[in-house]
């Protein structure tokens, strides 16, 4: 930054607009990365300001376009489209291939992000004219934002198509920036798929200074202790909150009061939640951010502050409106676990409840889990599943994650196309694990392994 401060310094001394533009334009891109919004906004304007002076058409579509790229990222999809719009046309007429890439590229996620479905295809051709012009930066950056804006929507196995092909790209280019984020990225999906311990080996290498990557990486990290019970989670949101208020974009803050909210709510500070998560619903009402907005809308109506109908059909606004079965499929479909056992834990029905304790338990959700128990004990429920003894979360047998979550299934004598609806992935991987866990308990049988799980200590017993 002090670099190209100097840099704009002496262009103006020496009078040369056209230079002075474009480093106005890397200043201002410079600023963002390193979370300052309103400077980055300040550069941006004045750099459109000198290049429509110079005269350079080239040069003015670059700043066009990044202006609409920061407009895009705040969720101004009016401004976003009209500036990208205008620097298509400029980075069309002088053949430049890396600003149509660029330009592509904003407008087509502003379009896509506020339910245009022209948007994607934007995004996608983005792609292919960064991946033909051999621009390893525009299109490690259309697959990031393809990548997020599929996870956004839920679309998991479509963001999964992506994922491989755009981390091997910025891996072989050695892209630092762009590989940290995208392993963010893979961190939010093994988040969302209740593989936390894949999310939290993916988020670790995105945590570094690199902010745009720092702020969600710290989120996941966070997320992962909170709904495991473990301390520390506090702090990291804490640090992800002031990086995420610095950059002014929702779709920093908005995960941030999220994940805060939750956190509140899960240890019964309800008071707490309407501070952390008010001022961040309402942006996300006035954007009209439908993913955001019913997430921090569902926090606050469960902690005792409803928020008017959202009218979408989100899985979180479903929940809000009472309608838990309805969203406990979509988040099925979607292939969340965790999501799926939270919104049958609302429902007033103990057998709901009864499965999404058997959820929470294989995932290690202890605190939620809890919650679960003290609700069915107070419905009169008299067999409770105990959760697992804490002395067995640390893998014994050597399993893995997914391992301990089968061997729990397995014990409630569920077959493999339960347990693989129970966890939401296919029957041929819970196959895979079945298998891998009767060879590290070295039993023959699914019985025996329950019994050698017993003697573990791995699995629960029951409340009398």
């Amino acid at each position: 930054m002090d670099a190209e401060r100097d840099a704009v310094a002496l262009r103006r001394f020496l009078g040369d607009t056209r230079a002075l533009g474009a480093d106005l334009r890397w200043l201002s891109r410079i600023h963002w990365w390193a979370g300052n919004a309103d400077e980055a906004q300040r550069a941006a304007w004045e750099a459109i300001a000198v290049l429509e002076e110079a005269g350079d058409e080239r040069l003015l579509a670059l700043a066009l376009s990044n202006t609409s790229q920061l407009h895009m990222l705040s969720e101004r999809t009016g401004p976003a489209i009209d500036f990208g719009e205008r620097a298509i046309v400029l980075a069309r007429r002088t053949g430049d291939k890396a600003i149509l890439a660029h330009a592509l590229n904003n407008v087509g996620t502003a379009r896509w992000r506020a339910g245009d479905p022209l948007g994607r295809a934007q995004l996608e051709e983005s792609l292919r004219v960064a991946l033909a012009a051999g621009e390893v930066e525009h299109a490690c950056r259309s697959y990031a934002n393809l990548i997020w804006t599929l996870l956004e929507r839920l679309e998991h196995a479509e963001a999964d198509r992506y994922l491989a092909p755009g981390m091997e790209l910025a891996d072989r280019a050695e892209h630092v920036g762009f590989l940290s984020y995208l392993h963010v990225a893979m961190g939010l999906r093994k988040f969302a798929a209740g593989a936390w311990d894949e999310a939290e080996r993916h988020a670790e290498i995105g945590a570094h200074d690199f902010v745009p990557a720092r702020c969600p990486a710290l989120t996941v990290l966070a997320r992962v202790r909170v709904r495991r019970g473990r301390e520390g989670g506090d702090e990291l949101l804490d640090e992800a909150w002031e990086i995420a208020v610095r950059t002014r974009e929702l779709q920093r803050i908005g995960p941030v009061a999220a994940a805060r909210a939750e956190a509140a709510w899960l240890r019964g500070d309800h008071a707490a939640v309407a501070e952390l998560a008010g001022t961040a619903f309402e942006q996300a009402r006035l954007l009209n951010a439908v993913p955001h907005r019913a997430e921090l809308g569902h926090w606050l109506t469960r902690a005792g502050h409803p928020v008017p109908p959202d009218g979408s059909d989100h899985p979180y606004a479903l929940q809000t409106a009472g309608r838990w079965r309805e969203a406990a499929r979509l988040w099925q479909t979607a292939g969340c676990p965790y999501e799926r056992a939270a919104a049958l834990a609302e429902s007033p029905d103990p057998s709901d409840k009864l499965t999404a304790l058997a959820g929470l338990d294989a995932l290690g959700a202890e605190p939620l889990a809890r919650l679960v128990r003290s609700e069915l004990r107070h419905l009169g429920v008299r067999h409770i599943p105990r959760g697992p003894l804490a002395t067995t979360r640390e893998n014994p047998a050597g399993l893995t994650e997914r391992q301990l979550q089968v061997v729990r299934l397995l014990a409630q004598g569920l077959t493999n196309p339960e347990m693989a609806e129970r966890l939401v992935v296919s029957v041929r991987t819970v196959d895979n694990h079945v298998a891998a866990v009767l060879e590290k308990l070295g039993a023959r049988s699914r019985r025996e392994a329950a019994a050698r799980a017993t003697e573990l200590g791995i699995l629960p017993g029951r409340e009398p």
